[in-house]
């Protein structure tokens, strides 16, 4: 195989047709070094929508790229559709709301071409803008947080031969969360190794709703998943710190002994059990709120949100263990384009 071949590469974007889709092809399109061989847009919206997806193929690179339906099963699920509709050796997965930097692709050539027989795959850095003029909100943080993120899809290359050993992306995995972590644990378990690359993508703060920090909470079910599938000791290996959870158990806990108190009539330990809730809730809103831009709607955001996301934390990890409590460890879940589920050892 030539070494032009050897290092041809498809991008796959899993996309639910967001605007900045036609920013990050448009990147993708004006950027330096050798085009993509395959540019695969694997549309993720439900099945059932009679709207075209929403995007504009820049002239350069619609000879080459491809719409394929995800039938809305997730961005893992979407993903595994699309890297399979691609021949080439190196699969290079980015979302549809990252902005390659200008020498993205030659600095993904050079990436690849670095890459040795060993390689199963080459992480680009992550950059995420944050305002100048005031300190960042807790949202903008969240975001961030991915500059520092390990194995994120939002710009991953991954050798085609490495996917197809372990059986690409767990599909039990629903959202944009883990499903990154535990492919990238399960190639390097294969005995690949997986390197940082020099190429540069810049990922936006996206605009979000009012209560977006209790909708993220839904990533500790899947946490649960990642225990089951690689053991405890997963974090350490995907450099996934555990956060403020043994927080949002303590807060929970504390409120439910103190209804629980007040149903029984026993005041004093109704008023002890309130009084540790509002402790620990408050600790929590602080650390929020200090670093944010303290503007008025902020600090509100922050308290509400502060004492409603320990529960929904709580929730998820309850059903999470519900979920997969027959989840048996190194097992792949993955279904095929009819969406009829079948196991991969």
């Amino acid at each position: 195989m030539s070494e032009a071949r050897a290092t041809a590469y498809a991008v796959v974007i899993p996309t639910l047709g967001r605007p900045s889709l036609d920013a990050a092809l448009a990147a993708l399109a004006d950027g330096e070094g050798p085009p993509p061989a395959r540019v695969v847009l694997v549309d993720d919206r439900p099945p059932d929508d009679p709207e075209p997806l929403p995007v504009a193929v820049p002239r350069a690179l619609r000879p080459v790229t491809e719409i394929v339906p995800g039938c809305a099963r997730g961005p893992a699920a979407a993903r595994n559709t699309g890297w399979r509709r691609a021949t080439e050796p190196w699969i290079a997965f980015l979302d549809d709301d990252v902005v390659p930097g200008p020498d993205w692709r030659r600095a993904l050539a050079d990436d690849l071409a670095a890459a040795d027989e060993g390689t199963g795959g080459t992480q680009g850095r992550i950059e995420v803008p944050l305002p100048g003029d005031r300190a960042p909100t807790d949202w903008e943080r969240a975001t961030a947080g991915l500059a520092g993120a390990r194995w994120i899809t939002a710009d991953m290359a991954y050798r085609r031969a490495a996917l197809a050993e372990v059986g690409g992306f767990d599909e039990r995995f629903p959202r944009a969360f883990r499903e990154d972590a535990d492919l990238a644990l399960r190639v390097l378990d294969a005995g690949w190794r997986l390197t940082t690359g020099r190429r540069r993508t810049t990922h936006p703060v996206r605009p979000a709703g009012y209560w977006v920090s209790l909708r993220t909470q839904a990533g500790n079910a899947d946490d649960v998943l990642m225990a089951r599938v690689h053991g405890r000791r997963w974090r350490a290996r995907a450099e996934a710190p555990l956060g403020r959870f043994p927080g949002h158990l303590a807060a929970s806990a504390a409120a439910v002994g103190a209804a629980a108190a007040l149903l029984a009539r026993r005041p004093r330990a109704a008023a002890l059990g309130g009084a540790l809730w509002l402790a620990v809730t408050a600790e929590f809103a602080v650390a929020r709120i200090g670093p944010g831009p303290r503007t008025a709607e902020e600090i509100g955001r922050m308290a509400l949100t502060s004492a409603a996301i320990p529960p929904f934390a709580v929730g998820h990890r309850l059903r999470g263990m519900f979920r997969h409590r027959g989840t048996r460890r190194s097992k792949v879940f993955i279904s095929d384009q009819s969406g009829n589920p079948w196991s991969h050892e």
